[in-house]
This record gives structure tokens, sequence and C-alpha cells, in this order.
């Protein structure tokens, strides 16, 4: 019974985010992650601390 009942919540979950993809403005979350990093990084090098001649 439970390989029944956890494969009915998997189509359950699976038809679920085909709709809401399908019908719903979801953002795109690999573009969205990607501008995150990029903001990071622009913001760490912006704010960095300058290396010492000594210290490499």
């Amino acid at each position: 019974m439970g390989i029944i009942r956890s494969s009915f919540t998997f189509l359950l979950g699976t038809v679920c985010g085909v709709y809401v993809a399908q019908n719903y403005n979801v953002p795109n979350i690999k573009k969205l992650t990607n501008t995150g990093l990029l903001m990071a990084k622009h913001i760490e090098e912006n704010y960095r601390k300058p290396k010492n001649k000594g210290e490499d």
C-alpha cells in the first residue's frame, strides 16, 4: 500500500505543478538565481577590502 500512496502523491504533485506552470505567470528560477548571484558578486567586488602587499 505504501508504494501506491507515494506514487499517487508524486503524480498529483506533478499534475498540479504542470497546471500552475501553464496557467499562471511563474518566474524562471534559473534566471532569477543567476541574477541574484551576479548582483552578489558585483556587491562583493565593490566592498572588498584591498589586499596588502605582503598578504598573498
